[in-house]
């Protein structure tokens, strides 16, 4: 006796329009990892700019360094997270673009708030080299 067949139901992994997508666990995965990752260089990049003005001798007058140099080790990081926005977006792992679509945001925003501030501050220096922050050998 022959039972009637159900036509096959629709297939996105195969045919003309085959989507490639990648596992979701894994994607998951790399897109948490990488945000990891780069808030620990973050972390670390303006924990060394913090650091560059603390002193335990209280005979010393210390003042942080320029921001400019870190800001450019943030954008450095910033094109990290673009890069693999990119290669996400090739593989398509799409959770991991969208995570690093807002980490490369996020460096953004503080590469030109942190480049305001430092340009707000060397400007300052050059107006009144005695105010506070300055450095005397400047």
């Amino acid at each position: 006796m022959d039972l009637p067949i159900a036509p096959p139901a629709f297939d996105a992994t195969t045919g003309p329009k085959q989507r490639r997508r990648a596992d979701r666990g894994a994607d998951i995965g790399a897109g948490c990892g990488l945000v990891f990752l780069e808030l620990i260089a973050l972390a670390v990049v303006f924990g060394l700019w913090f650091l560059s003005g603390f002193n335990l001798d209280p005979a010393k007058t210390v003042t942080s360094d320029s921001l400019w140099k870190y800001l450019a080790a943030v954008g450095g990081v910033g094109l990290l997270a673009i890069a693999a926005a990119v290669i996400a977006a090739w593989v398509g792992a799409v959770v991991t673009v969208v995570a690093q679509a807002v980490m490369a945001v996020l460096i953004c925003v503080l590469v030109l708030s942190g480049a305001a501030v430092q340009s707000h501050q060397d400007r300052l220096c050059h107006d009144v080299p005695s105010a506070a922050g300055c450095r005397s050998d400047n």
